[in-house]
């Protein structure tokens, strides 16, 4: 190696050196750390000076590439190579790196339109980013011109070239905004999606897959080319991707790949993450362009793969999400059934089927939920199906397989339905009334049992912790803001003993969730409290508080929820994800909850009985107060109605004597002439 390494630094003739840089690439994989050492400089030297020899230079950038990259063939990795081998890639690049117009030489040469110069250093460029990303990024975005020159790969016709500059672009555009930015800007969308409609959309091969991974590396929490893409209507060009027919040969491992990743692109743009106005304006191009309506075919096709109709199901939530067009219209979807059933019975009916898998029936809680965010009207629908007036025995409703599913004998369905009836409550104090009225035949002789009854009822029986944290959730939302909830919680006598009973225990670490619930619970009765019942009204709570449990033991009991990781995961996003079916304990819009009044009912069981009053006397105070001001502000909008009709009447009645005034000038004018008339013809008459 040393010998080479000396021709190609001392030899005059060309050929000779080319024949010794050849021969240090045939050595270079298999005494790479040699051939790095002693022969990097005598490389880079070359590359300086033998720009006009095409050969020597594709043998120079293929032996660095060997040196510095650790993707060696597998066939031709050793099994007794030395444990070091994977770091060297990383301090050759360091020493080549080091000297930034290394990578600036390298630069242009990747300019080359000659194949043996340009692939050999887009690989080697690959190469210098993957070891040492962050260093290479920078100096390429302060070169002159540097990102843009890469962007002209993509538009390269050998195919070998442009796919690996879809791979060096991909790296080049890790976790750097700025690149990114500037690669947006140099028409990527536009050519990146003209390369995945060339190579046949999902059916494509790998390539279709690393297109879509750079895209992926463009969109994802770049505000910038989100809004770059959908105001470039490029969205509406994503459509033809989930048009995948009803081929019953089969799906191949790549074009389940790549559908995947088309998917997880879509939900890029949607996510909640995203600024909400970002959001909701690509919810809506989605809408119009009939990309939403592919996906909700997808979603009620059958035959295709389990984990592309999950990742469907979360795709369609996020594209909904409080996006009250696209929840009307997902809630006239129906499944190809006969009869016909809305898509939402079908997907609840998946949900509450212990059968069906955990990532799906997680998915479909996941756009339940979406369907009903910020969606006031669907939330009234759902409802609706449990109300007495509106129940058909013919059909299953969506209410129906709620109630199936919170007293079934799988505490994951238990779970599900007990979360997925929380989000129709949401922030809606009305159908918390309105569901108050919902009666259950629980056996035959029986008289029937009210749905907040029959919820106490199973949490008293002592099931398995799982339904009880979800029927504590249900009952926290649904008591939340709504006195007349809490005065039918509290007027069953058995309620309240329960949950003291609960909170005042010393039970084991996996109780000690469901006693931070009972105590949440307990707290929402005295903070929601309105005083109607005597025997539970706010005082004598806390005093029975004070007296059976203890006001900082309970305190301490309410803080078990926050504290637990369960409740910190599920806190971070909306989107239910759980390793295990045991793990699902805390929902999103919950752990909202629990932070807005974990400190107001604190301060409420330390109050004594005159703050109370004097809270409710300024509570009543400021109402009053209200009453007044909205009082004089209906008799303002009064006084302001009548000065506008009056204004009116002025101006028609100035209208009006103007025109009069006009007339009047104009007869007066008239007779003068008369006048003028008759006394001429008495002159003339008198002669």
């Amino acid at each position: 190696i040393q010998k080479l390494c000396d021709r190609v630094a001392s030899s005059t003739l060309l050929d000779d050196r080319r024949d010794a840089v050849r021969a240090l690439k045939s050595l270079s994989k298999k005494y790479r750390l040699e051939v790095g050492i002693q022969a990097m400089e005598h490389l880079i030297h070359v590359l300086q000076t033998d720009r006009s020899d095409s050969e020597i230079i594709g043998y120079a950038l293929d032996t660095l590439y060997n040196v510095i990259s650790n993707d060696l063939e597998e066939e031709e990795q050793e099994e007794n190579l030395p444990k070091q081998v994977d770091d060297l890639g990383s301090q050759f690049t360091e020493i080549f790196i080091k000297q930034q117009e290394n990578v600036t030489l390298l630069l242009t040469l990747v300019e080359e339109f000659d194949f043996h110069v340009r692939w050999p250093g887009v690989k080697l460029l690959t190469s210098l980013l993957k070891q040492q990303g962050p260093q290479v990024q920078q100096i390429i975005l302060v070169s002159p011109m540097g990102v843009s020159r890469l962007m002209d790969l993509l538009a390269d016709s050998r195919e070998v070239i442009r796919n690996d500059g879809v791979l060096l672009l991909q790296q080049l555009t890790k976790s750097n905004a700025a690149i990114q930015k500037i690669v947006a800007f140099e028409n990527a969308f536009e050519r990146l999606l003209d390369i995945i409609t060339e190579e046949g959309n999902s059916d494509g091969g790998i390539v279709v897959e690393d297109c879509l991974l750079l895209l992926q590396n463009l969109l994802k929490n770049n505000n910038s080319n989100q809004n770059f893409f959908k105001e470039g209507s490029y969205i509406q060009r994503m459509k033809p991707w989930f048009e995948v027919g009803d081929d019953n040969c089969g799906w191949s491992a790549q074009k389940v790949t790549n559908l995947h990743l088309m998917l997880q692109l879509v939900r890029v743009l949607v996510s909640p993450t995203n600024p909400p106005g970002a959001t909701s304006s690509c919810q809506k191009a989605m809408f119009h362009c009939g990309l939403l309506q592919q996906l909700c075919t997808i979603l009620m096709a059958t035959g295709g793969p389990a984990d592309i109709l999950t990742e469907t199901i979360n795709t369609v939530s996020e594209v909904i999400r409080g996006c009250q067009m696209n929840q009307d219209y997902f809630a006239s979807v129906n499944a190809p059934s006969n009869p016909p059933r809305p898509a939402i019975v079908v997907l609840l009916m998946s949900m509450v089927n212990e059968r069906q898998p955990f990532v799906l029936r997680c998915a479909v809680l996941y756009c339940f939920q979406c369907f009903l965010y910020k969606n006031q009207k669907g939330q009234g629908e759902i409802v609706s199906t449990l109300l007495p007036s509106t129940i058909d025995g013919n059909s299953v409703s969506a209410g129906q397989l709620l109630c199936g599913g919170l007293f079934s004998t799988d505490s994951l369905s238990n779970w599900c339905a007990a979360v997925a009836l929380a989000h129709a409550l949401q922030e809606n104090a009305t159908l918390k009334e309105q569901l108050l009225r919902v009666q259950l035949a629980t056996s035959i002789g029986n008289p029937p049992v009210s749905l907040l009854q029959q919820c106490t009822n199973i949490l008293s029986q002592g099931s398995k912790v799982q339904t009880r944290v979800g029927l504590l959730m249900l009952l926290c939302t649904w008591l939340s803001n709504c006195s007349i909830a809490v005065t039918h919680f509290l007027h069953n006598p058995a309620n309240v003993p329960f949950l003291t009973g609960q909170i005042a225990e010393n039970l084991g670490e996996e109780e000690q969730l469901v006693q931070g619930l009972c105590a949440l619970l307990l707290g929402i009765s005295i903070y929601y409290n309105d005083n109607s019942l005597e025997n539970y009204r706010k005082e004598k709570l806390k005093q029975l508080i004070e007296k059976r449990i203890g006001r900082e033991n309970f305190i301490e009991k309410l803080g078990f929820i926050s504290k637990h990781e369960l409740y910190s995961r599920a806190a971070q996003k909306p989107q239910p994800s759980f390793s295990s079916p045991d793990h699902m304990m805390f929902d999103h819009e919950f752990t909202k909850l629990v932070k807005e009044l974990e400190g107001v009912i604190s301060k409420a069981i330390y109050k004594s009985s005159e703050e109370d009053k004097k809270e409710e006397e300024v509570k009543k105070t400021l109402e009053q107060h209200d009453n007044i001001v909205t009082h004089y502000k209906k008799v303002i909008r009064e006084q302001d109605q009548e000065l506008e009709e009056l204004k009116q009447r002025i101006n028609t009645l100035t209208s009006q004597n103007e025109q009069l005034q006009a007339t009047v000038t104009q007869q007066v004018s008239q007779i003068q002439q008369h006048k003028d008339q008759y006394n001429l013809l008495k002159v003339q008459l008198g002669r």
